[in-house]
């Protein structure tokens, strides 16, 4: 996702001069060339991220659109008090690019571990908050947003990230993507999530049991639509997310359904438990530790819908 990002950026930067990118000393792997092609639109702020915020909404005020990109939780905790004073509350338009969420960068400890970052976007006034699927559904945002939509959260994966989407896709803000139909019930994932949640249907299939694949890539607004029309169709519905279980798509879709009030309709959350991870791995052992890979999950389906014709 970080190398999509980065050529969707130049390319909307090409078109458009306003398309800044300011960064807080780090990323060079992959920003080096951005930097060299557009020195006019490149700032390195440092490893200063509340300044880079505050820079970046300047500069939004003045005129132009500013993403600013950091690794995991820098961009977000350590400045969200900018976030909220001078890009909210201003209708800045700056872009929060966060590059690791969950365990991504989970072998560098709790510290780097981005796993509330969506329920604090998501409490923000005026934010938009954006978790794409896998790089195709990146390339979309990005383009997205570099046109200048006011406050906007995006939240990527590192650069493992699988492409499920292997035709072209109708990407908007607010409207989830349904990479795969079924009737029994419905996995709605959001982040990079989506390929495993791909991975439990095929699984599913295997047995007997035909799961309808939401990519729900835009937590904030939420495609309420989307949501209804599953819970009415299929009757049962799981969030997955590699994210707190609290406050994020999970929270998201369940006060959706609570506020409905649909009648026989089954909800379950799998998310990351309320607690700090002290166990250091990369990002495949932490998700399989908290049970987040495709087989821990199928256990979790079993136990919580006895009911499904399985095989």
């Amino acid at each position: 996702m970080r190398s999509t990002f980065i050529r969707t950026l130049a390319e909307a930067a090409a078109a458009d001069p306003r398309v800044t990118l300011v960064v807080g000393d780090l990323g060079f792997g992959v920003v080096v060339d951005f930097a060299r092609r557009f020195p006019e639109q490149f700032l390195n702020a440092g490893v200063a991220e509340q300044n880079m915020t505050g820079i970046a909404a300047g500069m939004a005020l003045a005129g132009k659109v500013v993403f600013t990109y950091s690794i995991a939780n820098f961009p977000v905790i350590r400045c969200l008090e900018q976030i909220r004073n001078d890009v909210c509350y201003h209708k800045a338009n700056v872009v929060v690019v966060a590059v690791g969420g969950g365990y991504s960068y989970g072998s560098l400890g709790m510290t780097h571990h981005a796993t509330e970052d969506l329920a604090l976007m998501r409490a923000l006034p005026e934010m938009t908050v954006l978790a794409p699927g896998d790089p195709v559904e990146t390339a979309a945002a990005t383009k997205a947003v570099a046109a200048g939509i006011g406050p906007v959260y995006l939240r990527l994966g590192r650069d493992k990230e699988p492409i499920v989407h292997q035709q072209p896709i109708s990407w908007s803000i607010g409207k989830a993507l349904t990479v795969r139909e079924g009737n029994d019930l419905t996995l709605i994932s959001t982040g990079a999530m989506l390929a495993t949640a791909v991975a439990v249907a095929e699984m599913l299939a295997e047995r007997g049991i035909h799961a309808r694949v939401l990519s729900m890539h835009t937590l904030k607004p939420l495609d309420v639509d989307a949501v209804l029309a599953a819970a009415r169709e299929t009757g049962k519905i799981v969030t997955i997310e590699e994210h707190s279980i609290i406050g994020g798509l999970g929270g998201g879709v369940a006060e959706v359904l609570c506020e409905a009030g649909l009648p026989n309709v089954r909800f379950h959350r799998i998310g990351l438990p309320l607690q700090f991870i002290k166990a250091v791995g990369d990002q495949e052992y932490l998700r399989k530790l908290l049970g987040l890979d495709p087989t821990s999950i199928m256990e979790q389906l079993r136990i919580f819908f006895p009911g499904l014709p399985w095989v």
